[in-house]
């Protein structure tokens, strides 16, 4: 099987999804966000803040190809930024390299998820009230959903519950279980 790369908005549980499961189907799992920090010494955060955005989504397009070529194997899942789907041709470079899920969830539930985390990590957002969240988190997401949309499978969150990671996992564990009967 072909890895699996996870792509939604912030706080759609890539990682959490991605490690869920990978220990569902016993493969691999890699967070690009970690594998970022690896290879150029620097969190996402940090390198946004020290040379911005741009720069990070060309070196962040170059760490999910060079991963692909240091590891070309299968049965790994692999969680993408947020925004990595929306850069140049990202879509069509996920879709050469194996198979996407857009994790899809509401703006409303996406905020109360952001809500929980510790924003600090998230320059775009840091300081931010709940409101202020939703004011900027709904427009983005209506201006990512076509790229996201081009995923090869659209997975829609159960709502904000506590087992949705885990029902999400499972969905795309009976998914992979199904493709690759």
């Amino acid at each position: 099987m072909m890895p699996i790369y996870l792509i939604g908005y912030m706080a759609a549980g890539k990682t959490t999804v991605g490690k869920l499961l990978a220990e569902l189907l016993g493969w691999r799992f890699v967070d690009l966000d970690d594998a970022f920090y690896q290879i150029h010494g620097y969190t996402t955060a940090e390198y946004i803040r020290q040379f911005g955005i741009e720069d990070f989504r060309k070196k962040e397009k170059y760490v999910v190809e060079d991963i692909a070529d240091m590891s070309p194997f299968d049965n790994v899942v692999y969680a993408t930024g947020g925004g990595y789907p929306c850069y140049e041709d990202n879509m069509e470079c996920l879709h050469e390299l194996g198979t996407s899920f857009y994790l899809r969830w509401t703006a409303e539930d996406l905020v109360k998820r952001l809500m929980l985390t510790d924003l600090s990590q998230r320059p775009v957002l840091q300081g931010r009230t709940e409101d202020e969240l939703m004011t900027f988190v709904a427009p983005q997401l209506q201006a990512r959903e076509p790229y996201y949309l081009q995923a090869d499978y659209t997975i829609d969150a159960p709502g904000f519950i506590p087992e949705a990671d885990q029902i999400i996992a499972e969905q795309i564990c009976q998914l992979v279980k199904y493709k690759t009967k």
